[in-house]
């Protein structure tokens, strides 16, 4: 069964940095598409970075340019290096796998087969 475990959330002042980790096992990381998907209070689910099993990486319009997506397939560990950090990041940051390709322009957050429990991150100003 596959498991994706998220840690590395919280509480930061605007302008902070935080690196979200997410642990995966029981399923060959490698060949799967992983992402970040974040919700907060009220609004819809938002892709925040999706990385293939190629290395190739997508970010969100509204956090392209603050945060890098990577993986560690050795490690099974995906992560999200979030800079800048704003008072509206403020959300529960998913980690997400699915075991199919899709081109990234047609990826959206309902794609995904698996998630985690999520890590909430709260940036103040």
């Amino acid at each position: 069964q596959v498991q994706l475990v998220e840690s590395g959330g919280g509480s930061v002042q605007a302008g902070g940095s935080l690196r979200l980790s997410c642990a995966a096992s029981e399923f060959t990381f490698s060949n799967y598409l992983m992402g970040w998907v974040r919700q907060a209070p009220g609004k819809e689910r938002e892709g925040v970075a999706a990385i293939d099993r190629d290395g190739n990486t997508k970010y969100g319009d509204s956090v392209k340019g603050r945060v890098t997506i990577s993986k560690d397939n050795a490690k099974n560990k995906l992560y999200l290096q979030i800079d800048s950090l704003k008072p509206e990041d403020t959300a529960m940051y998913h980690c997400a796998a699915d075991p199919r390709v899709v081109q990234f322009r047609f990826l959206r957050t309902a794609f995904y087969r698996y998630w985690g429990q999520g890590t909430q991150v709260t940036v103040s100003s």
